[in-house]
């Protein structure tokens, strides 16, 4: 009898309780080809319209057997691999009933025809091992009998968890991998293709109640929710399962959303479309290899497809379409994922990403934040590099406040220039010359300081700007101060008896323009030494923008060195304001008071101004304070002094000082 004779034969006359071939061994195997449906009692009806069982036969099992028959044949006519030694086989059927598993496990153990354990008559055969069937209850229940008589059993079904016990189950080998593999598998299989919103069929026992906790747990770690769950009894109608499916279907969360499927018959491996509702019409034995999709051509045959580290060879029944099977539509990029109160995890709401959050991917649980370099777009899908910004040489502000510095920088030199070349009149003589050429100096210093304030701050730059700053400005006040306190002694010291001729002099101007800067020296000092400036990246203050800025390090300080400043702008200002009606030889004083009312009107206005901008318009605060509050000095006490110098010279002449004093 060749191969396909005796396939044809198996398929035929497998629904007979047993077969069996003689051999010096013999192999066991307890098979599942035939299984017996019948309803569940019902008083409604009479018992012999409800009990009478319908045999069906499952035609793919039949493949099973015969591989273990072929395997045999095989092994039989190759001397090299069992030389003068011939296998046997003893098929007998379990009906997927457990009953029936016993009696056939006994049958094969025992020997002979009538059931008496442990007593052998029949010497017609050696059973050395046992095969288990496919279903895993099947081979537990055969694996009870065969552990006591210490029977090797092998399996090649799926395995539950009960079977794991070593000291029960000690002669039972297992072929293939533990179920909770296969659970794992169908969960990122599921995972793959995106389907959140799942029912579970589980048949009505103890192995289903373990699918059903061990899946659950795992759909729920997955975020996979599952919508139902059905449980049917063993033996229920195939017809009658498929209507029910197909009533709840029909009737939930679920109707059309299966749509067009494919269908690959399993001996032509032909692709057909069907719908939901003819399952009731697919051949008999297919149910294996149906796949829900729409066909596609998306990827050409031999690419390549990873799924659990599985690298498989794409295949055209790939190129499908999978429909999502979800409880509700995506959270598209931009919005996150937000519970519905009362439902399951799985059905959610779209909440907008929060102001200066994010979300770029599909069904995000939570937005996140850019990384401090990036900002979010307006769809709050996507972060972009923030700009770079400072106050630069090249922008219209940077260039106009530039030009303002170097101008005034010019006049200034201009100034001094005139001032050194007339240097021996009178004018120029009066309120000690040399405080006049160190005031000038300063106030140079001055405005050129200012130009560190403009470019992208660096290290040295931050350090210097704040420090050169006060010191400079302390340095041009306290001369301020000398001037006008050398008016005021001058005054007094020309009154007949007076004792304070020995106070005027430049020892003492040079003494209070020393002490006045020094103290601002060491302010920046303990600056320096505490918590000096640096540079620093301000990435919160406006959005989509880096400001590049210098970090004061110490803000008590930066307004302290401002305090002391203003201190001496004050001073200055009311040792002016009370020497303002001297004599108008020494009319010095009017033009140190309305300087000094500048300087200190311009600083006041500073500090708000300053707390209120930003960037690189907090920046420029600073600058146009300084170059105001300079071109104030500058030109309220020397532009007076110019006009008389260069247009009036008659009016620069010891006898016109000492007509009008």
């Amino acid at each position: 009898m060749n191969l396909l004779q005796l396939s044809c034969y198996l398929c035929t006359e497998l629904i007979k309780e047993q077969e069996r071939k003689p051999g010096d061994f013999v192999i066991g195997e307890i098979a599942s080809q035939v299984f017996v449906f019948h309803r569940s009692p019902s008083f409604m009806e009479r018992p012999t319209q409800t009990l009478i069982g319908k045999p069906v036969s499952v035609p793919k099992n039949y493949q099973h057997i015969l591989a273990l028959v072929f395997a045999i044949r095989e092994i039989n006519e190759n001397p090299q691999i069992l030389p003068n030694i011939s296998l046997g086989f003893h098929i007998l059927n379990s009906y997927y009933v457990a009953r029936m598993t016993y009696k056939a496990t006994l049958n094969l153990l025992t020997r002979q025809y009538r059931l008496v354990p442990n007593f052998q008559c029949d010497a017609w055969s050696n059973l050395i091992a046992l095969i288990g069937a496919l279903a895993s209850e099947t081979s537990a229940n055969v694996a009870t009998i065969s552990a006591i008589y210490k029977m090797p059993q092998l399996t090649y079904g799926s395995i539950s968890p009960v079977q794991d016990d070593k000291v029960l189950f000690s002669s039972l080998y297992k072929m293939v991998p533990h179920e909770a593999h296969q659970y794992r598998g169908v969960v990122r299989l599921l995972h793959h293709f995106r389907w959140t919103w799942i029912g579970l069929l589980a048949v009505d026992d103890d192995n289903g109640d373990q699918f059903l906790q061990t899946m659950e747990s795992q759909l729920s770690q997955n975020g996979i929710c599952c919508a139902f769950t059905f449980r049917t009894a063993k033996r229920t109608y195939m017809e009658e399962l498929i209507d029910m499916l197909h009533g709840f279907l029909k009737n939930t969360m679920f109707n059309n959303s299966v749509g067009e499927s494919v269908y690959f018959d399993t001996n032509q491996e032909l692709i057909v479309d069907f719908d939901v509702t003819n399952w009731v019409t697919l051949p008999n034995g297919s149910f294996d290899r149906v796949k829900v999709g729409r066909l596609d051509p998306q990827a050409p045959a031999g690419k390549e497809l990873m799924i659990n580290d599985d690298q498989l060879v794409w295949h055209r029944s790939f190129n499908q379409v999978v429909p999502l099977s979800v409880c509700n539509d995506n959270c598209y990029p931009g919005y996150s994922r937000k519970k519905k109160e009362g439902e399951k995890f799985c059905c959610y709401n779209c909440a907008p990403c929060p102001e200066g959050m994010i979300s770029n991917q599909k069904d995000m649980d939570v937005c996140f934040i850019c990384p401090e370099d990036q900002y979010p777009n307006q769809d709050k899908n996507q972060c972009i590099p923030r700009i770079l910004i400072y106050l630069s040489y090249k922008e219209p502000l940077g260039i106009f406040l530039t030009v303002l510095a170097v101008s005034f920088s010019v006049i200034t030199v201009l100034i001094l220039a005139v001032f050194r070349k007339h240097q021996d009149t009178p004018m120029v003589k009066a309120n000690n010359r040399t405080l006049t050429y160190i005031l000038l100096i300063s106030l140079l210093l001055c405005f050129l300081c200012s130009l560190l304030f403009i470019g992208q701050p660096g290290k040295a730059t931050c350090l210097l700007r704040q420090m050169a700053f006060g010191i400079v400005f302390s340095f041009s006040i306290s001369t301020v101060l000398a001037k006008t306190i050398t008016v005021v002694l001058a005054f007094i010291a020309t009154k007949p008896g007076s004792r304070m001729r020995k106070w005027v002099g430049k020892r003492l101007a040079y003494g209070i323009v020393l002490s006045g800067s020094l103290i601002e020296v060491a302010i920046c000092m303990v600056w320096l030494a505490h918590s000096p400036p640096f540079p620093d990246a301000d990435m919160h203050s406006v959005n989509g923008e880096i400001i590049m800025e210098c970090n004061e390090g110490s803000a008590s300080m930066f307004y302290s060195v401002l305090g002391y400043m203003g201190f001496l702008g004050l001073a200055s200002f009311t040792v002016a304001f009370f020497a303002r009606k001297l004599p108008d030889s020494f009319n010095e004083a009017k033009f140190i008071t309305f300087s000094m009312l500048v300087f200190c009107s311009v600083w006041l206005s500073f500090v708000p101004a300053y707390l209120s901008s930003k960037g690189k318009y907090m920046v420029a605060v600073e600058i146009f304070s300084i170059l105001s509050s300079s071109a104030g000095l500058l030109g309220s006490i020397f532009f007076p002094k110019c006009y008389i110098i260069i247009l009036r010279p008659e009016l620069n002449s010891k006898e016109h000082l000492i007509r009008r004093s």
